[in-house]
């Protein structure tokens, strides 16, 4: 833990800052923020989002300028949200009516045993597309996850409504036990992609499996996970894949997949993330598992659109998103964080960037994201920090490059300003800092930042999100 001196008297030294200058004498002192490089928590695996279930045919629909801003605005680094996940929906309809995810078998073979009959289409609901346009812009974390197996390896007959796939335990069906059919059928989808230069590096085989919809849907209770995952675990070693990583079980809540833990400890060594959503409960504190959490799907449903970062601290606000993100990552020790859809029509909240006939719009949730996913990249290390101004919730992490990331977020009404200074680790030493804002009026803009002696000032405007970037120069 190093010493931070704050200097409230005047200076006359002179700063360059962004190409301006900056007279020390006229800089107000502010909370001594110190970030501890020597306390550290989880890896970092980014944030991200979907656009499964033919969202991503919305967006191919837009002309070429629209797709490309759209692409830019969720995935680039520089112009826009610079999201590191995208989750892919894997198909399990027999066709692609109303906004189905096609299958790449729609119909089964015969049986569990019989030779399979795949079809690709090189498209798979546009979601192809997008991920290799996802690449170029340096996405490198892909999550393929199956919503439900097709229905004819389920009790049901029918990958909607329910019904669990054959061959779990209290899951028999006439037509046999489908665990292995279904294994290859999921190898299969990730060999396609292969195929195509996108890399699947986690794989889902169940989506809310304590929900029956009218749409894709399966059921699946811990046990049953783990009856299957002894399948497919040993399948994707055999095809040369074991560094696809296993997500499981992707719950309607937090609580709930905290609940079924237990049940998937015979497997425990074939999983490597444990995902949840947020609607029957949010991530609020850490899971009893040695594995990475995701927080994987998590929305505002149904508030009519609307883009403000502040307007009433509703459910569509992205304050109130930069808060959820914070919660997740800080008090539940979350490594990743997903929002439900990036770009899709409609008018609702429950997508990051509204499509509207040609037109396309960003909301500040967009941003807040942003915020966090621009400056806090994959493999970052988060770190303690201590000292925030009363009302500012604030957040560090340690990238792979060496940089600081440190973000603010001032719930309060009036600005708050802060001096952070790094210590711990060896020996950091800020050399240069930026400073980026998300309010109402901005949108992960450049914003003042003044630095010396190691120690950057800045101040995090009322209702309003601040990242701090601090780097230090290489030993030569």
């Amino acid at each position: 833990m190093s010493l931070l001196l704050l200097i409230t008297g005047a200076v006359s030294l002179p700063l360059a800052v962004f190409g301006r200058t900056i007279n020390l004498e006229t800089r107000q002192s502010g909370s001594a923020v110190t970030v501890s490089l020597d306390q550290k928590y989880q890896t970092i695996d980014g944030f991200g989002c979907s656009e499964a279930f033919q969202r991503a045919v919305q967006m191919s629909k837009l002309s070429e300028s629209q797709q490309q801003y759209t692409l830019d605005l969720l995935f680039s680094q520089t112009n826009g949200a610079g999201l590191s996940i995208l989750r892919n929906g894997i198909g399990s309809s027999p066709d692609m009516s109303s906004d189905h995810m096609v299958s790449i078998q729609p119909k089964s073979p015969g049986g569990p045993s019989s030779t399979p009959n795949y079809v690709w289409d090189g498209s798979d609901n546009k979601q192809l597309w997008v991920s290799q346009e996802a690449v170029k812009r340096g996405v490198r974390t892909i999550y393929a996850n199956a919503w439900s197996a097709p229905g004819y390896m389920k009790t049901n007959g029918n990958d909607a409504n329910g019904g669990s796939l054959c061959g779990v335990g209290g899951a028999s069906c006439s037509s046999g036990d489908w665990r292995q059919a279904y294994a290859d059928y999921l190898v299969q989808y990730i060999k396609y992609y292969l195929e195509a230069n996108v890399t699947i590096t986690h794989l889902g085989f169940v989506n809310e499996p304590d929900l029956t919809t009218n749409y894709a849907s399966m059921r699946s209770s811990g046990s049953q996970a783990a009856d299957f995952i002894k399948v497919l675990g040993p399948t994707l070693e055999k095809a040369n894949l074991s560094s696809v990583s296993i997500n499981c079980c992707d719950t309607e809540g937090w609580s709930s997949q905290a609940s079924m833990l237990g049940q998937l400890g015979s497997v425990d060594n074939f999983i490597s993330t444990i995902t949840a959503h947020s609607y029957t409960s949010s991530p609020s504190s850490p899971m009893n598992t040695r594995h990475r959490v995701w927080q994987t799907e998590a929305a505002d449903l149904n508030g009519q659109w609307q883009g403000a970062f502040y307007s009433s601290g509703g459910a569509g606000d992205g304050i109130t998103w930069a808060n959820n993100i914070y919660t997740a990552v800080v008090n539940a020790n979350a490594s990743g964080y997903l929002y439900w859809i990036g770009a899709q029509t409609g008018s609702t909240n429950s997508k990051l960037i509204r499509i509207d006939g040609d037109k396309v719009t960003p909301s500040k949730r967009l941003w807040a994201f942003g915020q966090w996913s621009r400056f806090v990249r994959p493999g970052a290390i988060r770190v303690g920090v201590q000292g925030a101004p009363s009302g500012v919730r604030t957040a560090a992490f340690q990238n792979v490059d060496s940089s600081v990331a440190v973000v603010f977020i001032n719930s309060g009404g009036s600005a708050a300003n802060v001096q952070v200074k790094v210590g711990g680790g060896s020996g950091f030493n800020s050399s240069t800092a930026a400073a980026y804002l998300t309010d109402n009026s901005h949108d992960v803009s450049d914003s003042t930042v003044s630095l010396s002696g190691g120690t950057a000032s800045a101040s995090v405007p009322g209702r309003g999100m601040v990242t701090l970037v601090l780097k230090q120069e290489e030993a030569t």
